[in-house]
C-alpha cells in the first residue's frame, strides 16, 4: 500500500545514473604584440597564428542503439489552457486588457473522436465548479509542481536527459524533475505530484507508465482533474531531428468512463546555448495562499 504524503516531494536528479557529454569550446586566439627588450621603431614580432577552431561535436543520432532524445524541448499551441476545444474569452483579469484573455485552441485528445474528455457526470460536476473557481482553484498559480502530463506542455521549456541507463526529466516550471526508471521497475513509494515513471524502449520510442500521484494536479487551466487513481501511458517518438511526438493515455475510473488519449508535437529549442532557467515561483503564491492570514 503506498503512503499518501501531502509535502512538498523534490526529486534528486543526482541520484539518476546519467552520463554527461562536455562540449568542448573555442579558446580564444592568442593576440600578436611587441617582443620585450626591443628599442623604439623596432618591428614587431609576428603574430601567433590563429589556434584551429576545434571541430563542432556532431549530434549523435543514437545512444546505446536508441534515439537520441537529449535537448531542451517545448510545446507550442494553447494545450496548457485546456485540453479541449476552446474559444477566446476574457478572464476577470480585465485590468490586463488583451493580454490577460484566453487564446483559442484546437482539442489535442484524438481519443475519444469527439475531442473531449469522458468524464463521469459527478467528476463533470466537479470539473465545473474547479473551472469557476479559476485561478485560486488552480493549482499552478500554487506553484505546485505540474504532474503528467501536464508539465509537458506548460509555457515552460523542459529538458530531457538520456544516458546509457535511467533517464532525467528536468522542468523549468517550479524547478521540478523526475527521473525514468528504465530497469529494476517498483512501485511508488509515496503518493505524489510528479508521480513515478517506469519506461522502457519499444522499438524506437520511448515508453513511459506513470502512476502513483496525488490528486492536487489538474490536466490544463480549465479545472481537468484526475484522483489518485489516474494512471498515464506516455510514448515519445522522434520525428526528425527536432520533433518529438508525445502521446499520453489517461486512465482512471474513479474520474473518466473509459480512457482517452491526448497527442501533439513538441519541438528542440534550437537558440545557441540555450538552457533552462530559474522559475522558482513559491514566492509569487504568497500571497494567493497565505495573504488572508496576515495581521491586518
Amino acid at each position: 500500500m503506498r503512503i499518501r504524503f501531502t509535502g512538498a516531494i523534490v526529486g534528486l536528479a543526482g541520484a539518476a545514473v546519467l552520463t554527461l557529454a562536455v562540449m568542448p569550446i573555442a579558446g580564444q586566439a592568442p593576440q600578436g604584440g611587441r617582443a620585450g627588450g626591443r628599442g623604439a621603431g623596432a618591428p614587431a614580432a609576428p603574430a601567433a597564428p590563429a589556434a584551429a577552431r576545434p571541430a563542432a561535436v556532431a549530434r549523435p543520432a543514437r545512444i546505446a542503439g536508441h534515439p537520441n532524445m537529449n535537448g531542451i524541448w517545448q510545446a507550442m499551441g494553447s494545450a496548457y489552457w485546456n485540453l479541449e476545444d476552446h474559444s477566446a474569452s476574457a478572464t476577470q483579469f480585465w485590468q490586463l486588457g488583451a493580454i490577460g484573455a484566453i487564446p483559442a485552441g484546437q482539442s489535442v485528445i484524438v481519443d475519444p473522436a469527439n475531442g473531449m474528455i469522458p468524464y463521469t457526470p459527478a467528476a463533470l460536476k466537479k470539473r465545473d465548479e474547479l473551472r469557476a473557481g479559476w485561478p485560486k482553484s488552480d493549482p499552478e498559480a500554487k506553484c505546485y509542481m505540474a504532474g503528467i502530463p501536464r508539465s509537458n506542455y506548460m509555457p515552460y521549456p523542459f529538458q530531457i536527459v538520456q544516458g546509457q541507463k535511467d533517464i532525467l526529466f528536468v522542468y523549468e516550471y517550479a524547478s521540478s524533475n523526475r527521473i525514468v526508471h528504465m530497469a529494476n521497475h517498483t512501485e511508488a513509494p509515496v503518493d505524489s505530484w510528479m508521480g513515478w515513471s517506469n519506461g522502457k524502449w519499444d522499438g524506437d520510442t520511448l515508453a513511459i507508465t506513470v502512476n502513483g500521484f496525488n490528486d492536487s494536479t489538474w490536466f490544463d487551466r480549465s479545472g481537468n482533474h484526475h484522483t489518485e487513481g489516474l494512471t498515464v501511458e506516455e510514448r515519445y517518438t522522434m520525428q526528425g531531428d527536432n520533433v518529438l511526438i508525445y502521446e499520453a493515455t489517461m486512465t482512471d475510473p474513479k474520474t473518466f468512463t473509459r480512457p482517452w488519449k491526448i497527442r501533439m508535437p513538441l519541438y528542440r529549442r534550437l537558440e545557441p546555448n540555450v538552457q533552462l532557467l530559474e522559475f522558482k515561483c513559491v514566492e509569487f503564491s504568497e500571497e494567493l495562499l497565505y495573504g488572508d492570514l496576515k495581521k491586518k
